[in-house]
C-alpha cells in the first residue's frame, strides 16, 4: 500500500498524465452524482422522481481558463441536472462561456465554448 506521499503527482507533466487517464471519450471525468431525488421519493414513498445531480470537470481546462481569468477557478467543475418527468427527461446546466462572458477575456472564453462542446456532445450522446 502507498502512501499519501507516494501518490501525489511530482510535476506538472505526472499531473497531466494522471488527470488524462481518468477522462472519458468526451474529455471529462465524472466526480460525483447526487440523488437529489432520493429525498423526495423518501418523503412520499414513491418511486418518482428520478432527479440527478452530475458533476463533472477536466482539471486541465479549469487550469487553462483560471491562468487567464483567476476567478474562473470558482466555477467549475460543471453540473448537470437530470430530471426525468412525465413529459420525458430535462436535462439543465450552465454554460461556462456564459458564466465567463463578463469577464471579456476572449481566451478564457474559447477555453469555456470548448469546454462547453464536450459537455454538450456528452449530453447528446447520452441522451442518444
Amino acid at each position: 500500500m502507498h502512501s499519501r506521499k507516494e501518490q501525489r503527482p511530482r510535476g506538472r507533466l505526472e499531473f497531466e498524465s494522471i488527470v488524462r487517464e481518468g477522462l472519458g471519450k468526451t474529455g471529462l471525468m465524472l466526480f460525483m452524482e447526487l440523488d437529489h431525488g432520493a429525498v423526495i421519493r423518501k418523503a412520499t414513498d414513491r418511486d418518482k422522481p428520478r432527479i440527478a445531480r452530475l458533476i463533472m470537470a477536466n482539471p486541465l481546462i479549469m487550469q487553462q481558463m483560471a491562468r487567464h481569468v483567476p476567478d474562473a477557478g470558482s466555477y467549475p467543475p460543471v453540473t448537470v441536472l437530470v430530471d426525468e418527468r412525465s413529459d420525458g427527461v430535462h436535462i439543465f446546466y450552465d454554460r461556462m462561456a456564459s458564466l465567463l462572458a463578463p469577464y471579456r477575456n476572449s481566451e478564457a472564453l474559447t477555453v469555456a465554448r470548448d469546454l462547453d462542446k464536450k459537455v454538450e456532445t456528452l449530453l447528446s450522446e447520452a441522451a442518444g
